[in-house]
């Protein structure tokens, strides 16, 4: 085997050796922590590639946070994400905190970016206040008059409290809560439209931002609106009802009187069912009287004398009682 295949698997190691070199030792991201005064050791980079961390996510940061007068550690920045969190946005979050002489350090921040809130977003929120826009909370004044109010709330984020406390829905329910309760113990709602800063005052007073990653600035009324009488219309409903249960009871009334009437005809059926049958009885009381002798013949024939008397009677008073009718 001559010189020339030597050299040139010599070339091939040395390429390998130096990809390999190159793949777990970034000489080009230790020359720039370097050069920006991060002294962090080459083989420390090496073993940040073996314990799977990116060395660019925390060497990037190390040099903002150094030229920025913060003091971390790379074993501060290489803890947290292994942990899962967000270095970069973290150190921002000190950058900007330092800048706005707001209380924050490391171990706050990384707890809140952990915590799955946004803590750049809630420095930027410490230092430029927000403003909330409430739906519109519907209540009613003690004179039965509904009333429609909008509230804007200022709010700022208490960092302290981002881990664990309370977001901005719970802050939009307990100004809702607050307004509603200041105008139903107004006695008119008049008094609530000529001094809309009543309510402001009132659920300011209450101390709504407790337990809440957030502190209430201020709360501004924007808009107040009259709507229905809801006195009126529970007046109205309970006429209504009223009328209802007394057409009810006339017909229960009405019901019952016919049941009655009814229950009289039947009886009255039942009584000439009664005559009938006892008329049908009198030819064979007649034709025992004949047969036992206590009915004789001349006795027979007054009787029948009788009845024609009262049939006629009856025929002739007949019509005029018909005309008596008419």
């Amino acid at each position: 085997m001559g010189p020339e295949p030597l050299l040139l698997g010599l070339i091939i190691a040395v390429v390998i050796l130096l990809i390999f070199f190159l793949r777990f030792f970034p000489i080009v991201l230790w020359f720039t922590a370097y050069v920006s005064g991060v002294k962090v050791g080459l083989f420390r980079l090496f073993l940040m590639r073996i314990r799977k961390v990116r060395p660019s996510s925390i060497i990037n940061p190390m040099i903002n946070s150094t030229k920025a007068g913060l003091d971390v550690s790379v074993d501060n920045l290489e803890t947290h994400y292994l942990a899962g969190g967000n270095v970069d946005t973290v150190v921002k979050s000190l950058i900007s905190a330092d800048k706005a002489n707001i209380p924050l350090n490391f171990n706050m921040a990384a707890a809140i970016d952990l915590a799955g809130r946004d803590v750049f977003d809630a420095v930027q929120l410490s230092v430029n206040p927000r403003v909330i826009n409430t739906p519109p909370v519907a209540a009613v004044a003690k004179d039965g008059i509904q009333l429609i109010a909008k509230a804007r709330v200022t709010v700022r984020a208490n960092i302290h409290q981002l881990v664990g406390g309370a977001g901005e829905e719970t802050i939009l329910a307990r100004v809702g809560e607050g307004i509603v309760t200041t105008i139903g113990s107004a006695g008119n709602h008049k008094e609530v439209l000529e001094n809309p800063d009543k309510i402001s005052k009132t659920v300011l007073d209450k101390g709504l931002d407790a337990g809440t990653a957030f502190d209430i600035l201020s709360i501004d009324i924007a808009d107040i609106d009259i709507g229905k009488n809801i006195g009126a219309v529970l007046q109205t409903d309970q006429a209504e009802a009223d009328l209802k249960v007394a057409n009810a009871k006339a017909e229960e009334r009405r019901a019952m009187a016919v049941a009655e009437e009814q229950e009289m005809k039947a009886r009255a059926q039942e009584a000439r069912a009664a005559v009938i049958l006892a008329e049908a009885e009198v030819p064979k009381a007649m034709a025992e009287a004949f047969r036992s002798g206590n009915l004789g013949i001349m006795d027979y024939y007054k009787m029948k004398n009788i009845e024609a008397d009262t049939s006629m009677r009856d025929s002739i008073a007949g019509p005029k009682k018909k005309d008596e009718k008419k």
